[in-house]
């Protein structure tokens, strides 16, 4: 009796610690293979990332590349037109500052470019070219709304792609477009946003619902192109022919307080002053006697 009950007990501990072991490998072989499986994030970086003298190229960078110029592409002519048809200074501010930056953007990535021998668009896509319509459809204060609004929803989702590609890639030249483009796309952003006309809600809900955009094609392999040309923008109808002013930023707002918020003397500390100064002057008065 007691050997069948022993037997039992064996067997049922075995089926447990089976069991587990089984669980076990199952949780663990996942873990060591997957690096090695066809289809895994390192296996698609290794397959789309070329060599270059700079260091790898990733199709992500092949991406930013093309992004920036096609930035470019539309946003320059769309701060030419709010130069023009801005209705505040704070929006003129905006286009200026769109101009000149896009203007450098677009010098740095054609020379990037070019070493890497990527080819590069000329025109903006549909997107971009359905952004310049509702611009140039726009007047007076609408115009102003629309701008500040369409220009900050595209510099926010390219802020991102930009911090990504800074923090993972491995290409010396895509790695310095990124730093250039960084930095022009926060003093963008910042001036968009000083026209005070953004509505942050829109942008929050935007966020919150958009799905990941599609990577933009551009060439895989590089290979000897020439630099490409100009920038061939669909510019909008300007409002009048008038060259545009130079404006300059407003001062920044970290300005020091006015003279009535710093704290005041009490009249008793003034008068212990006084009394401390009073003091003084007999001490010496009394010095002086012979």
């Amino acid at each position: 009796m007691r050997s069948i009950n022993s037997r039992r007990l064996f067997s049922g501990t075995g089926l447990i610690v089976t069991g587990l072991a089984a669980t076990l490998v199952a949780l663990i072989f996942p873990v060591w293979s997957y690096s090695d499986r066809s289809g895994t994030g390192v296996d698609t970086l290794n397959a789309q990332t070329l060599s270059t003298r700079y260091g790898p190229l990733s199709a992500l960078d092949r991406e930013f590349v093309t992004k920036v110029r096609l930035a470019g592409l539309w946003e320059l002519p769309a701060g030419q037109q709010a130069e023009e048809r801005g209705t505040t200074q704070a929006v003129k501010t905006a286009g200026e500052h769109l101009v000149e930056g896009h203007t450098f953007l677009d010098e740095r990535v054609r020379d990037v470019a070019s070493r890497l021998g990527l080819q590069l668009p000329n025109q903006p896509n549909e997107q971009q070219q359905a952004w310049l319509g509702t611009l140039s459809a726009a007047r007076g204060e609408e115009y102003d709304v629309q701008f500040a609004n369409i220009l900050r929803k595209a510099h926010g989702k390219v802020f991102g792609l930009v911090a990504q590609v800074r923090a993972s890639t491995r290409n010396s030249l895509v790695r310095g477009l990124a730093d250039d483009a960084n930095t022009t796309v926060l003093d963008h952003i910042t001036v968009l946003e000083a026209t005070g006309l953004v509505d942050f809600d829109a942008l929050a809900r935007d966020a919150a619902t958009a799905s990941p955009p599609p990577l933009t094609n551009s060439p895989a392999p590089p290979g000897p192109t020439d630099s490409p040309s100009a920038p061939v923008p669909v510019s909008p109808s300007p409002a009048s022919p008038s060259p545009s002013p130079t404006y300059t930023l407003p001062p920044p707002a970290t300005s020091r307080p006015p003279e009535d918020d710093k704290p005041k003397e009490s009249t008793e500390s003034k008068k212990s002053a006084a009394s401390k100064g009073g003091d003084k002057d007999e001490g010496k008065s009394e010095d002086k006697k012979p």
